[in-house]
C-alpha cells in the first residue's frame, strides 16, 4: 500500500514516513501544499496524510483541489489545529477523516486501515493464488510446507501480481508502486526483481510462474505440479 505524506515540517514528515514504511507500506513526501497536490493528483496513492498549515498552498486548499479533480484517494487531515471550526472546514473540503496532533502512531495506522477498508481496497492478512500463500504482515511466501522471506521490493511486486492474477501488470505500474513516482527506476530493475521471485518460486517447488508479455506487462501463469 502506498501513502503520500504532505506536511512541511521535515523532521515530523520523515518520522511519518518510518512509521508507515515499518509496517510495510510505502511513504513518499511531499513538504508543501503545490507539490502535494501534483503529486496526490497522479491518483497512485491508497491513502493520503494531509497537514493544514502548508506553504504555497494550505491543506484546505489542497483537499478541494483534489476533490474538484475527481481524485477519490482517502484523506486523512493531521494537524495541529484542534478546533470544531477547523474540523467542519477540514471535512467539507473534502477530507474522510480529521486527526489531531500529537497523535499515537497505533491511532495513526488504525484510522488509515480504517480508510483503506471503507474503500474496499484493504488486503487480509494472506494473499493466496493457487499453491501459494503469502502473509501480508511478514512477508513470508509459502507453499505447502516451505516457506521464504521476500524483502520489500519482492513483497511488494509479489502483491501486485498475487491481488490482480488475471491482469497482466505493466512494468510502468510496478515502477511507480514499488519504486516511487520520482525514483528513476528503469525497467532492468523490474526484470532483475521479477528475476528473483521467479528463483523464490521455483525454491518452494510452487506451480506458478511469472509470464512476461512482450510489451505490456506480467502476470500470473500456472503450470507443473507442487
Amino acid at each position: 500500500m502506498r501513502v503520500l505524506v504532505i506536511e512541511d515540517e521535515k523532521r515530523l514528515a520523515e518520522a511519518l514516513a518510518q512509521i508507515f514504511r515499518e509496517n510495510r507500506y510505502m511513504a513518499d513526501l511531499s513538504y508543501d501544499g503545490q507539490d502535494g497536490l501534483d503529486n496526490g493528483s497522479s491518483g497512485i496513492y491508497d491513502v493520503i496524510v494531509l497537514d493544514v498549515m502548508l506553504p504555497l498552498m494550505d491543506g484546505f486548499a489542497v483537499a478541494a483541489e483534489l476533490r474538484r479533480r475527481k481524485i477519490t484517494t482517502p484523506i486523512l487531515m493531521l494537524t495541529a489545529r484542534d478546533q470544531i471550526p477547523d474540523r467542519v472546514t477540514g471535512l467539507d473540503s473534502g477530507a474522510d477523516d480529521y486527526m489531531c496532533k500529537p497523535f499515537a502512531p497505533e491511532e495513526l495506522l488504525a484510522r488509515v486501515r480504517a480508510l483503506t477498508r471503507r474503500r474496499g481496497e484493504i488486503a487480509p492478512d494472506e494473499a493466496v493464488y493457487e499453491d501459494l500463500t503469502l502473509d501480508l504482515s511478514t512477508g513470508d511466501l509459502r507453499c505447502a510446507r516451505k516457506s521464504v522471506h521476500l524483502n520489500y521490493k519482492e513483497f511488494e511486486i509479489c502483491r501486485l501480481l498475487m491481488t490482480n492474477p488475471r491482469t497482466a501488470v505493466s512494468k510502468e505500474t510496478l515502477i511507480v508502486k514499488v519504486w516511487g513516482y520520482d525514483s528513476g527506476a528503469e525497467d532492468n530493475n523490474v526484470e532483475a526483481y521479477v528475476s528473483f521471485l521467479r528463483k523464490k518460486f521455483a525454491f518452494l517447488g510452487s506451480r506458478v510462474g511469472i509470464e512476461a508479455l512482450r510489451k505490456v506487462g506480467y502476470r500470473l501463469e500456472v503450470s507443473g505440479s507442487c
